[in-house]
């Protein structure tokens, strides 16, 4: 696992919930725009896990847990280098934006207004701004975190699936029959 040291780094950014140090294992959390259910398609949960897999193929990140429910996504992983100037993810966020932005104009059930921002450097926002990191510093934690990913889609209210291996874009599946649907999903145990 990654060492506890902290990293020296522009004090406005640490104000920040979603700052995330190079190397450090965090559970993430990012929410669609005023919650709404745009990722309950599956066209933008293969945008999602496409992003996932092309950072990772780059070397940028490493995933280890992650479920992508209808509004929000959940994520345990590490991020190892900066995108050129940009953070993977803040790679990740913009590219799915564009992404979804593309097939939102395409679709019939989805209208661009949803997703109108009075930003002025953008004209929709597909993301919340400032998406949760929390550090994950040790393994109980880790294991914790984990196992709220994986029971989200089961929980009443979502309902999902009956058990967390059968809800597809989960890791859930992964930990549980080593099957691995995911060639981003890496194997958190192999980290303690």
């Amino acid at each position: 696992m990654p060492d506890d040291s902290t990293n020296p780094c522009d004090p406005l950014e640490v104000e920040r919930k979603s700052f995330m140090s190079l190397g450090k294992l965090y559970f993430w959390t990012a929410t669609i725009n005023s919650w709404q259910n745009l990722l309950a398609d599956e066209q933008y949960k293969l945008i999602i896990t496409s992003s996932l897999n092309y950072l990772s193929n780059r070397g940028l990140i490493d995933v280890y847990a992650f479920v992508i429910m209808p509004n929000h996504i959940h994520l345990i992983w590490r991020i190892n280098q900066l995108n050129g100037k940009e953070t993977p993810h803040g790679s990740f966020l913009k590219f799915t934006a564009h992404e979804f932005r593309k097939k939102v104009l395409l679709s019939k059930g989805w209208n661009l207004i949803s997703f109108a921002s009075n930003a002025a450097n953008k004209e929709y926002e597909f993301w919340q701004r400032d998406s949760l990191a929390i550090h994950l510093y040790s393994p109980k934690i880790i294991l914790q975190k984990m196992e709220y990913i994986h029971n989200n889609p089961v929980v009443k209210g979502w309902n999902l699936a009956i058990e967390p291996a059968n809800y597809l874009y989960s890791s859930a599946k992964f930990y549980e029959t080593g099957v691995n649907d995911f060639p981003f999903l890496k194997d958190i145990r192999e980290e303690f």
